[in-house]
């Protein structure tokens, strides 16, 4: 039987609390939860953001004044903390993980994206967890990825994903404000539905990630015309991951 693929892409809000510190018993969940994937004969990669966050509680203010070079700072910091949390978490579980960082020119047709694929699949046949994050210490700002969603859905299309899990911190896409009881989930929508009229503004600081409610929409829909099953759900959750892909009615999902 074919081991079926799935990414999982975890934002920063998820993991943090709400003084915008990481925390470790939700990175224990998530990686509880792929481990149990890995058991159960699932290839699982995870896209992680909170490189930022990690480095800004380490140096605190930095004495760079261009946002760029702060991000670079603060991400190049965070970066090996972050691995740090995840390699000691997942051998927790006796498993083994692997860093990718990438840039979006290394999903261009051409060498960088054989070499790429090369290394997810070498990385996958061994068992080992590939954790992908953007490149930001050499990112140029005109061909960054929009925000980590962005990168789990060319991730996901690289692999040949059989889903596509994007982790946030509210329960799907609403009909209108989360918090609303007017509200209604929706459990279900096609790739070419018109729900953008349902999206809330977001307003995010330094280091809390860049992809909205907005972003995220955009992304799923793209991902499930390419017929890979997107979910936007809630990372926080206790077993979301494992349950979405045990087909209960978790989140927001999108189809061809």
């Amino acid at each position: 039987m074919k081991q079926k693929r799935v990414v999982i892409k975890v934002g920063t809000n998820v993991m943090t609390n709400k003084d915008n510190r990481i925390v470790g018993p939700i990175l224990n969940e998530l990686v509880r939860q792929i481990a149990e994937l890995y058991e159960n004969d699932y290839c699982p990669v995870l896209v992680s953001s909170g490189s930022a966050i990690a480095g800004k509680e380490v140096l605190g203010e930095c004495l760079a004044k261009d946002d760029a070079t702060r991000r670079q700072i603060y991400s190049s910091v965070g970066q090996p903390r972050m691995m740090r949390h995840y390699y000691s978490l997942f051998h927790d579980h006796g498993m083994r993980c692997a860093q990718i960082l990438a840039t979006k020119r290394d999903f261009s047709p051409g060498k960088h994206r054989e070499n790429m694929i090369n290394c997810y699949e070498g990385l996958l046949a061994e068992g080992i967890v590939p954790i992908a994050n953007e490149d930001d210490a050499v990112s140029l700002t005109m061909s960054m990825f929009s925000d980590n969603d962005e990168l789990a859905s060319l991730v996901a299309e690289l692999i040949e994903a059989d889903a596509l899990l994007i982790l946030t911190d509210t329960d799907g896409l609403y009909t209108g404000h989360p918090d609303n009881d007017a509200s209604k989930k929706l459990s279900k929508v096609h790739h070419d539905e018109a729900v953008e009229q349902y999206v809330q503004k977001s307003s995010k600081g330094e280091g809390e990630g860049r992809g909205g409610m907005k972003s995220k929409l955009k992304i799923a829909k793209e991902t499930a015309k390419k017929n890979i099953p997107t979910y936007i759900a809630n990372g926080k959750r206790k077993n979301v991951i494992v349950d979405i892909l045990k087909g209960k009615d978790i989140g927001t999902k999108f189809y061809a």
